[in-house]
């Protein structure tokens, strides 16, 4: 990483190749290669962490759905919804963590013909043992961010997320034309 003229990071052989690829406005090209760069960092310090502890970051991500979820429990498509993937992938994932005994799919009780998955007492568990680890990577993942900094962040990234479900949204409708 380098600091620019402003004294902002950037990242040189993204900035070449982008300008490879776009000839003209490559900050776009250049933040959402940022955005790939800092996901994959996060989602390494996940994995190390969760995998010493037999899940894969995106089963954990389930794990701590459910947790929120408290005794209710989610529905499958409940949990793709809000993780942003498909059904099939919690499906999945779903199996390995009751293979693994961290959650059960029970009945629900509003509609008999859908099935909803909790949280066990093992799995609530696996996350009291994983919570404290999880805290201090994400401590020093933002050592010296403000929480101004955290704030904004969380807005930019989100407001990523929004314009591309907007996006989506506006391309399926011309799509349905």
């Amino acid at each position: 990483m380098e600091h620019d003229s402003t004294g902002l990071l950037y990242d040189p052989l993204a900035r070449a190749a982008m300008s490879e690829f776009a000839e003209d406005d490559i900050l776009p090209f250049e933040a959402a290669a940022a955005v790939r760069t800092a996901f994959q960092a996060i989602e390494r310090m996940r994995s190390h962490g969760s995998e010493g502890r037999g899940l894969s970051s995106g089963a954990m991500d389930v794990l701590l759905r459910l947790s929120a979820a408290g005794d209710e429990g989610r529905s499958i498509g409940e949990l793709a919804q809000s993780a942003g993937v498909s059904s099939r992938n919690v499906t999945g994932l779903v199996d390995t963590l009751e293979k693994d005994g961290l959650v059960r799919r029970v009945q629900d009780p509003r509609d008999r013909r859908s099935v909803l998955a909790r949280i066990t007492p093992d799995g609530r568990a696996w996350i009291e043992a994983f919570r404290k680890p999880s805290q201090l990577a994400m401590a020093a993942m933002f050592r010296g961010f403000s929480p101004e900094e955290l704030a904004s962040l969380r807005h930019l990234c989100l407001r990523l997320a929004d314009n591309q479900q907007r996006l989506a949204e506006h391309l399926s409708a011309q799509e349905a034309r």
